[in-house]
């Protein structure tokens, strides 16, 4: 957002946080960001998108993808854009809880204790092969998910908003790896599959390497501006209740789907209203429409089912049933 784009600042006596943010200004800055990492980034935008929707909505993004398909790129780049500060793990199967959240060290000057932050208190959190990690660390992600903070010895700390993790996990390579529990999957906004380039992306992409023409992406936004966006979505979008019927039909639906073991829980039905919202101002309106629903309705739900052994067999995955669901129920008017 440029200077004069800036929303103005409060009138005297308001709050900080009471400069409003319109659906418009999130749209416009969205499509300057889009504009920018479509510079430096070839193919794969949707992902970035999905990204954007789930800052917003105050998610946890999930990325599938086999090596070397650039998803540590798109989160590096994706945070220099938004002026936000980016740290990453790189998960392995030493990888203690501590080196995430971090522990508290003895000073000997001082004579007291410490605490040494971990790389979690940060903006944008990159936790790359998430699943290369044991159950024990993976689980230290699940409060600062969930509640915004973590406890170290008795203590807890908060996180500074806007607070992002974005995961990533190779969906080929089983030795070494540590499967996500449902409880660690279901944390997860959405979860989101980097395929392979097409192969006039490759191309461009071979040529960029060839021409040493990598280029590194200017800040749009800034982190206050990101959370009075998100104070937009949640306070400022309204949602009819035919809407929120809908959201709930969608996830009663995949309770009662005879090929599942396990649907989808409130959680579920929370994170498609927060992601439909914020799909919503990122088109420039202050309602939610079905389409914004449908929109991400797959990505937002699909991770969260669970199979019955059956089903599994035949091929049958979560999206697909998700694709059922969508088409059978009724949309509302």
């Amino acid at each position: 957002m440029s200077e004069e784009e800036k929303p103005a600042k409060p009138a005297k006596g308001k709050a900080q946080t009471e400069a409003v943010v319109t659906p418009k200004d999130i749209k416009r800055v969205w499509s300057e960001i889009y504009a920018e990492l479509k510079r430096v980034i070839i193919g794969k935008l949707d992902v970035l998108e999905d990204l954007f929707i789930a800052l917003l909505a105050r998610g946890h993004v999930l990325l599938e993808g086999v090596p070397g398909v650039a998803k540590t790129v798109m989160a590096k780049n994706f945070a220099a854009t938004l002026g936000a500060e980016f740290k990453r793990g790189q998960f392995t199967p030493d990888l203690l809880p501590s080196d995430v959240v971090g522990t508290t060290i003895y000073d000997p000057k001082a004579g007291t204790f410490k605490m040494r932050k971990g790389p979690i208190f940060t903006n944008i959190f990159l936790a790359d092969e998430i699943n290369r990690s044991p159950p024990k660390t993976q689980a230290a992600l699940l409060e600062a998910m969930a509640e915004k903070q973590v406890t170290v010895e008795g203590t807890t700390f908060k996180l500074e908003p806007p607070f992002l993790v974005i995961a990533t996990q190779n969906p080929v390579e089983q030795e070494g790896t540590y499967p996500l529990p449902e409880a660690q999957v279901d944390r997860f906004m959405f979860k989101l599959i980097v395929d392979l380039p097409s192969p006039e992306e490759e191309i461009e992409i071979i040529d960029l390497s060839h021409k040493h023409a990598f280029r590194t992406v200017r800040r749009i936004t800034t982190p206050m501006t990101i959370i009075r966006m998100i104070e937009t979505v949640e306070k400022r979008i309204y949602v009819h209740e035919d809407i929120m019927a809908y959201i709930r039909d969608i996830t009663v639906a995949t309770r009662t789907d005879p090929r599942l073991l396990l649907g989808g829980s409130p959680r579920c039905s929370i994170a498609l209203l927060n992601a439909s919202k914020a799909v919503a101002a990122m088109n420039g309106r202050d309602y939610v429409i079905p389409d914004d629903v449908k929109r991400i309705a797959k990505i937002g739900a699909a991770h969260r089912l669970q199979m019955k052994p059956e089903a599994e067999l035949e091929g049958t995955t979560g999206s697909m049933v998700m694709d059922d669901i969508l088409r059978n129920l009724p949309v509302p008017v």
